[in-house]
């Protein structure tokens, strides 16, 4: 593999991740200090709230049924909610956080991490960190990642891009569950 398809993939990859983080920018001061849900209120149904703002207070979701088993990152295509997942650990929910989409969405299956970097930049130019990616389909590169400055601008319909953006906070800490390896189950 030629230094120009690496390029062109981590170039994807950032695109989407910066098009992520950009749509979370508003109230990402307030959500920094956030505590993570438990199992209950991701478990027994949205009872908690995973990132507070002043606008709004997004619930969690329940870890989907159909996420699988293992230790394993979930990704909810749908509702653009991620899970982190450890079966020997209690709560088994480890943490649960909403995250913004690039324009391309990953099909529902399960796939594995397969690639990580510290940080870089984006496509749009903006620093970003904590960059897991764990798929390519049709030429996209998903991962998820974070931009330094918190922002989350819109993915440009035009771009195809696969980036799944998260605070940093959040990033920080699927970049510590999720090494090398680690399963990802994107569900619908």
């Amino acid at each position: 593999m030629g230094p120009g398809v690496v390029v062109t993939g981590l170039t994807l990859g950032a695109l989407a991740v910066v098009s992520l983080l950009a749509f979370q920018a508003n109230g990402a001061q307030d959500r920094a200090g956030a505590a993570r849900p438990t199992v209950a209120s991701t478990s027994t149904g949205p009872a908690a709230s995973a990132t507070p703002s002043a606008s709004a207070t997004p619930t969690v979701p329940p870890l989907p049924a159909s996420s699988g088993s293992g230790t394993r990152v979930v990704y909810s295509a749908g509702n653009h909610f991620v899970w982190l997942v450890d079966p020997k650990k209690n709560p088994q929910v480890a943490a649960a956080f909403p995250v913004t989409p690039g324009s391309v969405e990953p099909a529902p299956g399960s796939y594995s991490v397969y690639s990580r970097t510290a940080a870089g930049t984006g496509t749009d130019g903006r620093k970003i960190e904590h960059v897991v990616r764990f798929a390519q389909q049709a030429g996209v590169v998903f991962g998820f990642g974070a931009a330094l400055d918190d922002t989350t601008p819109t993915a440009d319909p035009k771009a195809k891009t696969g980036g799944i953006r998260s605070s940093r906070a959040d990033g920080q800490l699927l970049w510590d569950f999720a090494s090398n390896g680690t399963k990802v189950v994107v569900v619908a």
